[in-house]
């Protein structure tokens, strides 16, 4: 059947009076600096502050609560990196049912204990999303589970298109609409609602170029499947696009950009630092690609979907420092001394001298290449910009020391 005969705005409109209560209306809010930054306005829909982090339990909740009460007793499964996980699984305890999620081996613990708290069963299998939906949907007829897609699905479709509705309803005019894109869920039922709506509004998807399945999809025509490496943005690392997501993106999405890995980091430094709002990377796509120029800023009035915020502790902490090292904020420099009392204190004394904070200081005699009488110092310092790390090091050479920057 043509998915245009099972998915419409009224669908879409259906699914929203069915999430009222279940979901919460996220804010659709700009910031002065990310404005005065892109020289454009633009509005943030914040799916990250929705109930379970982001916005997969609007399609999930919606797909689950048309289930038969024969279906529900079966109970329901799924394959998901993690958003997709929690969305089904608060959905299955809210209409009373129970839910098996497959993930893969290296989805994020944080997303992984979350789930597992929504009341779900969990088992771990495959590299990748697609192995473990593979997994899930053997298991699905074995055991008689209704499985419920990640993305390709009318009913799980027309549930993300609600985010749409709720952003021109609030903000009739925007001109361009930025959405991540994995499956293709969130950008077929966005692009679908919004263009029934404006015909004239602009929809342009972003994906990681790790994984840029629907990049490559769009240029032959067809559905093809992407073999992509790692990516931050485990939220949208889907190989192969639905059937279905991709007939309606091919219909009523304007273009698909890609972003780097170092493009997302900057991203979710700049939420975290200048909105303070935790994002994870396949929620920091859209912000990624307006800073990388992938999205033209003369269109008008920009809103950007920040899909979720469910992001590992760890990996924050990795790419808060190397965002700093970057910026110039940090830098690890490394010298050579000879190993005799009191060199190690004239080094911090003359690192204090020229404003730098000591973070980590490491003492290193073992290295074969070191004479027994020389000692390698590293340090982690704090510093303003990258001005200031090169007058650190200009200073510190001309006092003699042979430093090398280790960034």
């Amino acid at each position: 059947m043509h998915v245009g005969q099972e998915l419409t705005i009224e669908s879409i409109r259906q699914a929203a009076k069915a999430l009222q209560g279940v979901t919460v209306m996220t804010p659709l809010q700009e910031s002065v600096y990310i404005n005065d930054l892109l020289g454009a306005r633009v509005f943030f829909k914040l799916e990250n502050l929705q109930r379970t982090g982001s916005f997969k339990l609007r399609g999930a909740y919606n797909r689950i609560r048309q289930l038969t009460p024969e279906e529900l007793k079966r109970g329901v499964i799924a394959a998901s990196a993690g958003n997709h996980a929690q969305g089904v699984a608060l959905a299955a305890g809210l209409v009373g049912t129970t839910s098996l999620i497959y993930m893969p081996e290296g989805a994020s613990l944080t997303k992984i204990e979350s789930t597992r708290g929504y009341g779900a069963d969990i088992c771990l299998f495959g590299e990748t999303f697609d192995d473990a939906y593979h997994e899930a949907e053997r298991v699905a007829q074995e055991t008689g589970r209704v499985l419920i897609p990640a993305f390709n699905d009318p009913a799980i479709i027309a549930g993300q298109g609600t985010i749409a509705l709720e952003m021109l309803d609030e903000r009739p005019h925007l001109d361009v609409l930025v959405v991540p894109v994995g499956g293709g869920g969130l950008i077929a039922g966005m692009a679908l609602a919004a263009k029934e709506q404006n015909c004239r509004i602009k929809v342009i998807g972003v994906q990681t170029d790790s994984v840029p399945a629907f990049v490559l999809s769009r240029q032959e025509h067809h559905v093809v499947e992407a073999h992509g490496g790692r990516t931050i943005a485990d939220g949208i690392a889907v190989k192969r696009p639905g059937d279905l997501t991709f007939e309606l993106v091919e219909q009523y999405v304007d273009d698909v950009v890609t972003v780097s890995e170092h493009d997302i980091s900057r991203a979710i430094l700049i939420f975290l630092e200048r909105t303070k709002l935790v994002v994870e990377g396949a929620g920091a796509v859209g912000l990624a690609a307006m800073l990388a120029g992938k999205i033209p800023l003369g269109l008008g009035t920009v809103g950007v979907v920040v899909s979720g915020g469910n992001i590992d502790v760890t990996l924050l902490n990795r790419i808060i420092e190397k965002g700093l090292v970057e910026e110039g904020r940090q830098v690890h420099l490394k010298t050579i001394v000879g190993d005799r009392p009191g060199q190690l204190a004239r080094v911090l004394r003359r690192v204090a001298e020229l404003k730098a904070n000591v973070i980590r200081v490491e003492h290193e005699r073992w290295n074969p290449q070191l004479s027994p009488a020389e000692v390698a110092i590293q340090m982690v310092l704090e510093t303003r910009n990258v001005g200031h790390v090169q007058q650190l090091v200009t200073k510190l050479r001309e006092d003699g020391y042979d430093v090398e920057i280790l960034n």
